[in-house]
């Protein structure tokens, strides 16, 4: 039996028109609340940014997922994601259209079966998304194209024992070995959780890294980026960011 969905969350900028649009998913089982700490760092690091944050479209009460059966066999699972990622994509272009805004200003997060979701969505729908940063997931599989105008972002708990992180590292080979634009880091002692570590990683990743597409415009190809860190350190691979920032 499933509920009906609840509208999602909408965080709206404080003055003006959205200049980006984030749409943060929740994992299996889970409600938007599940994400609270990784929607602060995006309001504090670009509060002109307009945050979406929907429900999964199936479940009972809050808790809610994004494939329409609970416990999948791994074949059932991979066509389950890819008809989610391209609902998502749907969506994401109806709040596009809404607020006049385009895939290069756009960002999608998810944890665990809403990264998945995430991902299946940007390479089924092209130009979708600018960045997708794709927290602590069970791939449903290997995309068969890098999506070209989307830079991945993995990032994952060296201590995972839901998703282990090997998978991880599978993807991102395999996304370079297409050609496609993908970073990893892996935070040491950090099991299957939106832990603060990765939180402050995505957002270094939002503000300081250079797509692919922009950097092989004027330098050519950079090399393919995995970092390792210590969570309890909190230190991160590109420094330290202040400001703002574009997505694309």
């Amino acid at each position: 039996m499933t509920d009906p969905r609840p509208e999602p969350l909408i965080i709206e900028p404080s003055s003006g028109a959205p200049a980006q649009l984030f749409v943060v998913l929740h994992g299996e089982s889970a409600a938007p609340d599940q994400v609270l700490h990784l929607v602060a760092a995006i309001r504090q690091a670009f509060p002109q940014a307009l945050i979406v944050q929907p429900y999964g479209p199936f479940g009972e009460g809050l808790a809610r997922r994004w494939i329409t059966r609970s416990d999948p066999d791994a074949e059932a699972y991979v066509g389950l994601v890819t008809e989610a990622g391209i609902a998502l994509a749907g969506e994401v272009r109806a709040w596009q259209r809404s607020h006049d805004l385009r895939g290069q200003q756009t960002a999608l997060m998810g944890f665990s079966e809403g990264a998945a979701v995430a991902l299946e969505a940007v390479c089924a729908d092209r130009g979708l998304a600018g960045r997708a940063l794709l927290f602590s997931t069970r791939f449903a599989t290997l995309p068969q194209v890098a999506p070209a105008q989307t830079t991945l972002h993995l990032l994952h708990g060296a201590a995972d024992r839901v998703a282990p992180v090997d998978q991880a590292q599978q993807v991102h080979g395999h996304l370079a070995e297409l050609g496609g634009d993908a970073t990893l880091d892996m935070a040491a002692n950090v099991g299957h959780e939106l832990h603060d570590a990765l939180i402050r990683q995505a957002i270094v990743r939002l503000q300081n890294y250079l797509p692919r597409r922009s950097w092989e415009a004027v330098m050519g190809a950079p090399d393919v980026q995995v970092d390792e860190y210590d969570a309890d350190s909190g230190t991160a691979s590109d420094g330290d960011a202040e400001g703002g920032g574009t997505l694309h």
